[in-house]
């Protein structure tokens, strides 16, 4: 299997884009075992990754994101990371992993120290790519859950929130940053510019807000675009392009990232 990872390299426009496809496969690898080890069953995939995998969002991700969903009884983290651990260095490849569950908010660093080295993309020999998980084990309440199978690099069977539910994640995320992230705006545009994507899932995002502590109000289905239009306001727009660029698949698609296109799918 690394030989095809070799050969994604290889493959690669440019030494951003080929990192970029050395994290993804490493992720599809990764939910492979995660499947395989039953965690479909409790979690569900939700996140700019689970864009990527279900829907084709055109820009890489770096974080595989989880709810826990499901009876915590069923759920058993440190088993699936052992699971990833037998899988890859059954394959040759060196790992480091971190977990901890102190919080609501569990997460585990999966490092493959090397690797990059290994494959021509640095001169550092030890230099590591790392895979973030992070599962929320008290998620809001009111996700709709849909299970997809899908196709990159490997095939997977994914239990995930739907698109409704996706979007209010993706507003939330947006709401609650303490910062601008770019690439939280050029999904919001790609989930805006199409027609067919549902309004987002309010039950979800006002659940979600209050856990956090929002002050702002209820959101509600007349007021969420022209809310959204104000928090654009005073946004450094050309920040935001330089976030998103390296993870976009076309590059050019980061001068879509602008006031006018924002408010214009915003309505």
């Amino acid at each position: 299997m690394k030989e095809l990872l070799a050969t994604l390299v290889r493959d690669s426009r440019n030494q951003i884009a080929a990192r970029n496809q050395v994290r993804e496969y490493l992720q599809a690898r990764i939910l492979g075992s995660l499947q395989r080890s039953g965690a479909m069953i409790p979690l569900a995939f939700h996140g700019g990754t689970a864009l990527r995998f279900l829907f084709s969002l055109p820009r890489s991700s770096e974080d595989l994101d989880f709810a826990l969903e499901r009876p915590s009884e069923l759920y058993d983290l440190q088993a699936y990371l052992n699971d990833i651990r037998r899988l890859f260095e059954a394959e040759g490849y060196r790992l480091r992993i971190r977990a901890s569950d102190r919080k609501s908010v569990h997460t585990a660093f999966i490092r493959f120290p090397g690797l990059m080295y290994e494959l021509d993309l640095s001169g550092q020999s030890e230099e590591a790519i790392a895979i973030k998980l992070e599962v929320d084990s008290q998620p809001p309440e009111g996700s709709v859950l849909t299970t997809s199978i899908v196709r990159r690099h490997i095939t997977l069977r994914l239990q995930h929130h739907d698109r409704a539910s996706l979007l209010a994640g993706k507003l939330n995320a947006i709401l609650q940053r303490p910062f601008d992230k770019g690439r939280d705006f050029y999904d919001l545009l790609w989930y805006l510019s199409d027609p067919a994507w549902p309004e987002p899932n309010l039950i979800l995002l006002n659940n979600a807000l209050v856990q956090t502590g929002w002050s702002g109000g209820t959101i509600t289905d007349n007021n969420w675009r022209g809310m959204f239009k104000e928090r654009l306001q005073g946004a450094n727009f050309e920040a935001l392009r330089q976030d998103a660029l390296p993870f976009l698949e076309d590059p050019e698609e980061s001068d879509l990232l602008t006031w006018e296109n924002l408010s214009q799918v915003l309505g």
